[in-house]
């Protein structure tokens, strides 16, 4: 008898997220009670827009870990605020190092794509979700007048999350550690 597939229930979404600085987590956080607002779930940084797949947990997990092999930590530059149409965020400046990480993020599959990944993937902590036009030019006038605590934060690891009926879980932390040490090929010094 076989034990069948412990796959998520069909709608379950998944991220690769990067949680920020307890410093800024806070401030987000004080910031969004302030002005009576939210995102989605704790303050975050997406690497790949929430997706589904038909991979198991232990499959998706696999298929993280082998996508992020080699992968070392980076810096995020914070630029400043940015409002779209319903959405207040902290823009974040688009690296190289952090367009590279976002390309090996969307390796993880199969799986759905977003339409906010690859080329129009804008990394991001979003402050205010669903924000009502009446809302929209005071909120953007108050956030003007809030400054981070930091200008840039250092992501030393991603974690993968699963999303079903808006509880958000974290299903694994995946250290970025860079490339492995090859001892192998070294050869001590000679003493003088």
């Amino acid at each position: 008898m076989t034990t069948p597939r412990a796959d998520p229930a069909p709608g379950a979404l998944h991220s690769i997220v990067a949680w920020p600085p307890e410093a800024l987590d806070t401030w987000m956080r004080r910031t969004q009670k302030r002005l009576n607002v939210s995102g989605f779930g704790l303050p975050h940084l997406n690497l790949r827009a929430p997706f589904q797949t038909p991979l198991s947990g232990p499959e998706l997990v696999r298929a993280c870990r082998e996508a992020l092999r080699g992968q070392s930590e980076l810096t995020v530059q914070v630029k400043g605020w940015k409002q779209l149409q319903g959405v207040i965020f902290l823009e974040c400046h688009l690296s190289s190092d952090l367009r590279d990480l976002h390309e090996r993020c969307l390796q993880v599959g199969p799986s759905s794509r977003a339409q906010y990944d690859g080329d129009l993937y804008r990394p991001h902590l979003t402050l205010a979700l669903g924000v009502l036009p009446w809302a929209a030019g005071y909120l953007w006038n108050e956030v003007q007048q809030c400054e981070p605590p930091v200008t840039s934060f250092s992501v030393q690891a991603l974690s993968l999350t699963r999303e079903e009926r808006g509880e958000v879980q974290e299903l694994h932390t995946f250290p970025l550690t860079g490339p492995p040490t090859d001892t192998r090929h070294t050869r001590e010094a000679a003493p003088s």
